[in-house]
C-alpha cells in the first residue's frame, strides 16, 4: 500500500529534536517523517549554514522547519534546504514564544495569512521539494473554526496542499510557551472538520497524541498524525510504528539493541568533538516504565556531564536494566 509521506511524523521541538535525537528515533522507525528544530532565516543566511543544516544521512525522510516571514529570505533558505537534500520545507506559524513574536515569526503569522501565502509561493516557486505550513487552530481571540479557515484559504489558493494543525489555540499574551502546549484545550473536531470540508488538502493533526492506537484512531479522520513530546519522553513507542502504521513487518528492535547502537553512535560523535551529555540526554526515556529504568537515567544524569565522559557511561548504565 502507498501511504502518504505525512502519515506519521515527529514534531519539530526546540532544544530537543536535534540531529542526535533524530538519529536515535531513526533506529526505531524507518518510515516516520522527522523534522528539525525550527531554524530562523537569519541563522541560516547570516551564519555558517552547515552548522544548522548538516545531518546524518540515516535521518531521511527529513523536513527542515523554518522560522521567518520575509518571502525573499525564506525562498533563499528553501533553496539551501533542497541543496542539502531535505525532503520538505515547513514554515512555522505556530510557535507562541515572545522572542519569535517580536520578529514576526511563528503563531503571530496567523494574523497575516497573505504574508504567509506570499512566503509559501516564494519558496515553492524556487524548489521542487514540498513546502508545508504548521499552525495552530487560532491565536488569542481568533479561536473559532472560521478564523482558522480564513488563515488557510488564501495559502491553499496559492497551491499549498499540506497543513499540519496543532489542535490548540495559542495565547500570545499571558501564557508561556510551555503553558501554550498544555493549557488551551485540544479541539480535534476542528481539524476533522477541516479535512471534511477541504478533502483535496492533506491535513495532519498534532497535539496531545501519545500512543499508536490514538494515532490509528485519528487516521480515520485525517491524512496524517504528528506526535511531539511523547516521542521524546517515551521514544520506544516508535519501535512498533513501522509495523502498526506502515505495514512493514521487519523485526521490532529491542530497547537493549537500540541502546547499544546509539552508544556506538555516541562514541563516534565524541571522537568528532561532541560532548557525551549533549548526546546522552536523548536516550534517558528509552527505558521508560521498565525495571531499572530509573537507575539507568540516574547513572547517566550523574556522570555524562563530567570531563572526558565517554561511551563507558552508557555501557555502565545498561547494567542497571533487569
Amino acid at each position: 500500500m502507498n501511504y502518504s509521506p505525512h502519515r506519521f511524523s515527529i514534531a519539530p521541538m526546540m532544544d530537543w529534536s536535534d540531529r542526535h535525537c533524530r538519529y536515535l528515533w531513526r533506529l526505531m522507525s524507518q518510515h516516520s517523517r522527522l523534522y528539525t528544530e525550527m531554524i530562523t532565516t537569519g541563522a541560516l543566511l547570516h551564519r555558517e549554514p552547515a552548522r544548522f543544516l548538516d545531518y546524518n544521512s540515516e535521518e531521511n525522510p527529513l523536513a527542515l522547519q523554518l522560522g521567518g516571514s520575509d518571502a525573499n529570505e525564506l525562498a533563499r533558505c528553501a533553496i539551501l534546504a533542497e541543496q542539502w537534500g531535505y525532503d520538505e520545507v515547513n514554515l512555522n506559524c505556530g510557535c507562541p514564544s515572545d522572542r519569535v513574536q517580536n520578529r514576526m515569526i511563528g503563531a503571530c503569522l496567523m494574523e497575516h495569512p497573505e504574508t504567509v501565502a506570499d512566503a509559501y509561493q516564494a519558496m515553492q516557486d524556487k524548489v521542487n521539494i514540498e513546502v508545508t505550513i504548521k499552525h495552530r487552530i487560532g491565536i488569542d481571540d481568533m479561536d473559532n473554526y472560521d478564523g482558522m479557515v480564513n488563515f488557510i484559504r488564501p495559502i491553499a489558493a496559492r497551491g499549498c496542499k499540506t497543513f499540519i494543525v496543532h489542535a490548540r489555540k495559542a495565547w500570545l499574551q499571558g501564557l508561556s510557551p510551555k503553558e501554550n502546549r498544555e493549557v488551551p484545550p485540544l479541539e480535534y473536531p476542528f481539524v476533522y472538520r477541516l479535512k471534511q470540508e477541504f478533502p483535496e488538502l492533506t491535513i495532519v493533526i498534532n497535539g496531545g497524541i501519545k500512543t499508536l492506537n490514538d494515532t490509528l484512531a485519528h487516521l480515520e479522520q485525517v491524512d496524517g498524525v504528528m506526535i511531539g513530546r511523547e516521542a521524546y519522553s517515551n521514544p520506544y513507542l516508535l519501535a512498533k510504528a513501522d509495523q502498526q502504521l506502515f505495514g512493514d513487518n521487519h523485526p521490532v528492535p529491542s530497547r537493549i539493541a537500540i541502546a547499544e547502537q546509539y552508544t556506538d553512535y555516541c562514541i563516534r560523535q565524541i571522537e568528532k568533538g561532541s560532548r557525551l551529555n549533549h548526546l546522552s540526554r536523548h536516550i534517558l526515556g528509552l527505558f521508560h516504565g521498565e525495571p531499572g529504568g530509573r537507575s539507568f537515567r540516574r547513572h547517566i544524569s550523574e556522570n555524562a556531564h563530567k570531563e572526558n565522559a565517554n561511551g563507558d557511561v552508557l555501557v555502565d548504565a545498561l547494567r542497571y536494566i533487569a
